[in-house]
């Protein structure tokens, strides 16, 4: 009886220990955002009137609060691989340094991934009024009779003062979100949608059971410089019923970006 009972303990424990054996798992790993914001490849220092833009325009910047949403990392064949258990969208506020960080929870497929791509700001069908309830994200909400029903949140808020014609201080809000279209009773007709992909060269290599840095680099020269040079003279401060003005910050903010990328740790 003996030899039985050893062979059924035999096969259990054999059963046991290829059931540890996670060498048939998918090897995964993590990635981690870091946010920065420079001009001409400096951090960004606040409150100064220190920086000029190709329109001759002296300007200061006093802070720069935005959303990043539909993030994907892109494969060598172009498929994609999302980012989403925490949410389809992060927000970023130079008034709140945790929000530089971002850390999403999603286990990635081991590989590497050439590109990464995201959407700057809200699509319009996500950006729904009252999405965000909470603070500090509900600060960024757009008026709805300039929005409707898609235009829920700004993609971002950039403000701060430059010095006019008349070598004035003047404030600028230099806001993106969902655009307008008015007739000559200054009515609302249309509504435009300003938010934009991106997708940049990153070469991310996602490593089993390590975490890659991606250190996301926003230009603010390039809102006012390329490809269409922006002059806060001809927009004054406020452009938020401006689709003319908001439509050249979403062109030129479509290079305002690069990825830099690091192994960080196990």
């Amino acid at each position: 009886m003996s030899k039985p009972v050893l062979s059924a303990f035999a096969l259990i424990a054999t059963f046991l220990l290829v059931s540890c054996d996670d060498s048939n798992d998918p090897q995964t790993g993590r990635i981690e955002f870091t946010f920065h914001h420079e001009v001409d490849g400096e951090p960004v220092i606040f409150n100064e009137m220190r920086y000029a833009n190709a329109a001759g325009n002296q300007y200061e910047i006093t802070e720069v609060q935005w959303f990043i949403s539909d993030v994907a990392l892109v494969t060598k064949n172009g498929a994609e691989v999302s980012l989403y258990k925490d949410g389809f969208a992060h927000y970023i506020d130079t008034n709140i340094p945790e929000t530089a960080m971002w850390k999403p929870s999603d286990r990635l497929p081991a590989g590497n991934y050439p590109a990464i791509k995201f959407t700057f700001g809200l699509k319009g069908e996500k950006n729904q009024p009252g999405t965000f309830p909470d603070l500090p994200e509900s600060n960024m909400i757009w008026p709805y009779p300039m929005g409707g029903d898609n235009g829920g949140y700004h993609y971002m808020k950039l403000n701060g003062f430059w010095m006019n014609t008349s070598e004035q201080r003047m404030p600028f809000n230099f806001h993106l979100g969902v655009g307008q279209v008015y007739d000559a009773e200054d009515k609302v007709v249309e509504f435009v949608q300003n938010w934009f992909e991106v997708i940049l060269p990153a070469d991310i290599n996602i490593q089993d059971d390590k975490t890659t840095g991606v250190h996301l680099f926003m230009n603010i020269e390039s809102w006012f410089d390329t490809p269409v040079v922006y002059d806060h003279n001809n927009f004054g401060g406020m452009v938020m019923k401006n689709q003319e003005a908001m439509g050249i910050i979403a062109q030129n903010g479509k290079d305002a970006f690069e990825a830099r990328v690091q192994i960080i740790s196990n």
